[in-house]
């Protein structure tokens, strides 16, 4: 039986009179693939930037394997085994892909890679991508299609039990959005735990085992993919009335 990797217990978080997040809970289990979806504007992205450490709530608290990381910065969040891929790729322009990769394996899984390895660490990732051919390319000259796919491998770089996708297929075409799901499902593969953010809905329902729908800073649906897409709340959220 799965053991539970995270636990978001009562998130709440204002941005001034504004309420972003309203008491939200989660959970997900070691390995899971969970979406997190909703309309603009419901929470999404600043439910991910408190469980990253982006953001820190300003009620209710996040646990990662049973530890409480609520007031962690960012990058203690990630050396612990929490990453995060943006949805504008942002690589170092000036380094190659292959180095592009190196740079998390050094800092952010500091303590859980072998540093006379790193190179050779990196290459394995980028083979499970099927970058292995372009690891001395300069990562500026990389297509949008292919910055998303190091943006990917540069978040596994960081060697995470839990990966959260934001927006990793948007503006790409039907068949680049399949690329990206290979990858999400390789990754899942070797028990990487991933949350998925996604408008592309065909995306996150193949992908997601669980789905949670937040409108206006409050979940209001959890269950799986069928589950939720006839949930009558759901409809509403993202049709009207």
């Amino acid at each position: 039986m799965s053991e539970r990797i995270l636990e978001v217990t009562g998130l709440t978080k204002r941005f001034g009179g504004f309420v972003a997040l309203d008491k939200v809970s989660l959970h997900l289990d070691e390995g899971e693939r969970l979406g997190l979806i909703g309309p603009n504007g419901s929470g999404k992205t600043t439910m991910i930037n408190c469980i990253s450490g982006a953001l820190i709530n300003d009620e209710g608290r996040v646990q990662f394997k049973g530890a409480d990381i609520t007031g962690l910065k960012a990058h203690k969040r990630a050396q612990l085994g929490i990453a995060r891929s943006f949805q504008v790729p942002k690589p170092f322009g000036s380094m190659t892909v292959l180095e592009n990769l190196c740079i998390p394996l050094e800092f952010a899984a500091r303590g859980r890679t072998d540093p006379g390895a790193v190179e050779d660490q990196a290459m394995e990732i980028l083979k499970m991508i099927g970058f292995e051919d372009r690891a001395r390319e300069n990562s500026a000259g990389l297509t949008q299609v292919d910055m998303r796919k190091l943006e990917l491998a540069r978040a596994l770089a960081a060697k995470p039990a839990l990966l959260v996708s934001d927006e990793a297929m948007a503006g790409l075409s039907a068949s680049e959005v399949d690329d990206i799901l290979e990858i999400l499902f390789k990754l899942n593969a070797t028990g990487v735990a991933v949350i998925m953010i996604e408008h592309i809905m065909r995306a996150v329902m193949r992908y997601s085992q669980r789905i949670i729908v937040l409108d206006a800073g409050q979940k209001i649906a959890e269950g799986t993919p069928d589950e939720v897409i006839h949930d009558p709340q759901v409809e509403r959220a993202y049709l009207g009335e």
